[in-house]
């Protein structure tokens, strides 16, 4: 152990030894750690000033529980907390004050995070209560359903942070997640039945802690709203009861599916499909989804070397990613499904396959679907083609190509069939079930539906009530499955100064106020 640490490990021992330290500390000064809460210290006054002069009574006196970890998750729920306040609500924040979910972080920095944090959110007491989960005295022992819950928490834990599907329960990511999450529902769930609020939101609901708060309300029968930011800037996705990153939207379509486009909708659902192919901006969303320009299907045919026998297109995920954890319906992994997919058309020389690796994997540190192939085939037969994350190729060319999609949760399948290509979910994705998806059960299901579409791919293509069904779904999914939100996590204080808490909770309050009421608790009305 080097000299600093050992000194700051002996400190961690040592009673008030934090304490001492940040009372010798300039007031109001920031610590040197990536546990920084210093944006919201600064905005803190003007964001309470602002919520005070509101004074709503949106919320009568509700009873909302607010729970984050890690600095930038504490800092937003602040955020909104706060601003619930000034709807009138009775929020409540509790926060862990660590700035890592994978690494120990020594008792003397931990305390010293702790009495930082309290220190900057004083300065909301009148409007927000907060408890530090180390500060609060009570805990209980988990029933075993909730110690269940943790290993499974855990276990999407190291499979996040590694991004990997196999976990090694003895690993020391494992066991420090399960060390922290455990400690985490002990506490939460002591506070939440002491407190019984009327609502718990958290944001997330899957991962680390806050998958842990989730699954503590939802034991205790206390209604939960989750929320994750979408890939559209001013919104969030949410839901109740539930994980948002499942993205149930049963709901949502059992309200809306069969409602009829219009057609300026129909025009701005194409619109974004459109600047999606080709890889440009659109509207609000915040990111590109394509580095490649689209060529051109027949440049992509003659790149790849493909001939005119059938093409399947099998689009992969990230592994990791969190809309994979969990969505398991036949197979073990997905890395599974790919290996025994990859084996069986290796056989079938009569059809070509496309293996379509997500390009969001350069961004990536886990194993790469282009190992799971070569694994699962030493070496590629003529019929089968790997196209690499950085391999210069448009995906929308090769769905232009294809006869057949396989794909696990990726949204590539909801897009191949806005094109009328046949596709077959292998996991629990939000679109399966809309009825323009084949959506097989187990193994062997699986298999003689390949069978069957490959004998004859053009009898499986999708007909037009089945196409418009694909489009109706994805303008609901894309333009009103996420719900207006003026915060996002990230460049969360540049949203601050366009959309501040005053035109919020004032001017903007039409668009905004449907989703506060969601979020703590009033259903969702679609």
């Amino acid at each position: 152990m080097k000299g600093k640490q050992a000194i700051k490990a002996l400190l961690g021992e040592l009673p008030l030894s934090a304490e001492v330290y940040m009372s010798l500390r300039p007031k109001g000064k920031a610590l040197r750690t990536r546990f920084s809460l210093e944006h919201l210290r600064r905005h803190l006054p003007e964001v309470t000033l602002q919520a005070q002069s509101a004074a709503l009574q949106i919320g009568n006196g509700k009873k909302i529980l607010i729970f984050a970890t890690l600095h930038y998750w504490v800092e937003q729920a602040a955020l909104l907390g706060i601003s619930l306040a000034g709807m009138g609500y009775a929020p409540h924040l509790a926060y862990l004050p660590y700035f890592d979910w994978q690494k120990p972080v020594d008792k003397f920095d931990l305390r010293r995070n702790n009495l930082y944090a309290r220190d900057v959110l004083a300065a909301a007491r009148s409007l927000l209560a907060s408890t530090s989960l180390l500060d609060y005295p009570n805990s209980k022992k988990l029933p075993p359903s909730l110690e269940r819950d943790m290993e499974l928490v855990s276990h999407y834990d190291a499979q996040y942070t590694l991004q990997v599907e196999t976990v090694d329960t003895g690993s020391d990511i494992f066991r420090l997640r399960l060390e922290r999450n455990r400690f985490a529902a002990e506490k939460l769930l002591a506070l939440v039945e002491e407190m019984r609020p009327d609502a718990v939101i958290v944001p997330n609901g899957t991962i680390q802690e806050l998958g842990v708060a989730y699954r503590v309300a939802r034991y205790l029968g206390i209604p939960v709203s989750t929320y994750e930011f979408s890939d559209q800037r001013d919104s969030i996705w949410l839901a109740q009861d539930d994980e948002i990153m499942r993205q149930d939207t049963r709901s949502m379509w059992s309200a809306r599916g069969e409602t009829p486009l219009t057609a300026d909708q129909r025009e701005r659902i194409e619109g974004y499909y459109r600047a999606k192919m080709q890889g440009d901006l659109f509207g609000n969303f915040v990111r590109q989804w394509q580095s490649s320009r689209r060529a051109g299907s027949e440049q992509a045919r003659q790149q790849l070397g493909l001939d005119d026998r059938p093409i399947v297109l099998l689009a992969t995920n990230v592994l990791g990613d969190s809309l994979t954890l969990g969505r398991q319906v036949f197979s073990q992994t997905m890395a599974e499904w790919i290996e025994r997919t990859v084996q069986y058309l290796a056989q079938r020389k009569d059809a070509q396959l496309i293996i379509r690796v997500h390009p969001g994997e350069v961004l990536t540190h886990g194993p790469s679907m282009v190992d799971v192939v070569n694994v699962a085939l030493p070496g590629l037969p003529e019929n089968i083609h790997l196209v690499g994350p950085r391999d210069k190729v448009n995906t929308y060319d090769l769905v232009e190509l294809a006869d057949l999609g396989l794909v696990y949760t990726t949204t590539t399948g909801l897009e191949m069939a806005l094109a009328g290509v046949p596709v077959v979910a292998a996991g629990d994705t939000h679109y399966k079930g809309k009825g323009f998806t084949q959506d097989p059960q187990t193994y062997p299901e699986y298999f003689q539906l390949l069978d069957k579409i490959l004998a004859d791919p053009g009898k499986f293509r999708l007909n037009t009530g089945q196409v418009d069904a694909a489009w109706r779904y994805a303008y609901r999914f894309f333009f009103e499955y996420s719900l207006p939100f003026p915060w996002r996590l990230v460049q969360l204080w540049e949203d601050v100064k366009e959309r501040p808490v005053s035109y919020v909770l004032g001017e903007g309050l039409p668009k905004y106020e449907a989703t506060f009421r969601s979020l703590a608790g009033e259903k969702i009305e679609w």
